[in-house]
């Protein structure tokens, strides 16, 4: 796997502040040691010894900040990636044709392609690891997108007794679907505006 160079952090020995506070450093040299190590071995050869060594810090400094090396491993990955701002423009096509341009730009990046890659990978082979990644990190995010169909319900643009969860799961994974594997040769969001469009007309009043 190629390595990530975000500089999230230096991973040598912290010996003194060059114009930053020493635990930031220090949270910056684990991050940066953490995706380092993943690269390198992967999961499940990486040790939080390993990391407290090549971040140049004691294992003590990491124990303070994270009680498992999912939650670890978590915030490393998440250290990569770019917030999406969920919009509000006032109507449910506004804001999903805002959302779907700014996640293309975030995942199509050399960078985004390869934390998806990167998170996907530790996933699936780790049932803790995704436990934790997913309460950390995508509830927050579903919950935000909630939002947008909340609002779009308020004003009548979808069914009142819609299910948001499952309309949450439809959207996001024909999203990823379309920005991996390109399945015609239309751009992504002439197809996920086709796709919502069909999704609608179960669930709405009408694209």
């Amino acid at each position: 796997m190629v390595g990530f160079s975000q500089d999230v952090g230096m991973s040598k020995r912290i010996n003194s502040p060059s114009g930053r506070p020493r635990s930031i450093q220090a949270n910056q040299a684990i991050l940066q040691a953490t995706l380092d190590l993943l690269a390198e071995v992967g999961y499940q050869s990486m040790s939080i010894e390993a990391i407290a060594s090549r971040a140049g810090v004691g294992k003590t400094t990491i124990y303070r900040r994270y009680t498992s090396k999912e939650e670890l491993v978590a915030d490393a990955i998440e250290s990569l990636r770019a917030d999406v701002a969920i919009p509000d423009t006032g109507t449910f096509w506004g804001d999903m044709d805002i959302l779907i341009d700014n996640a293309a730009k975030k995942i199509l990046s050399p960078l985004g392609r390869q934390t998806l890659a990167l998170i996907i990978s530790t996933a699936s082979s780790n049932p803790q690891f995704a436990q934790v990644y997913w309460t950390k990190y995508i509830m927050p995010r579903r919950e935000a997108f909630a939002q947008i169909l909340q609002r779009a319900k308020s004003r009548g643009e979808i069914q009142p007794d819609a299910d948001v969860d499952l309309i949450t799961d439809l959207v996001s994974g024909s999203l990823y679907y379309a920005l991996i594997f390109k399945p015609t040769a239309e751009p992504v969001d002439t197809y996920m505006h086709r796709t919502i469009t069909l999704l609608l007309r179960g669930i709405g009043h009408g694209a």
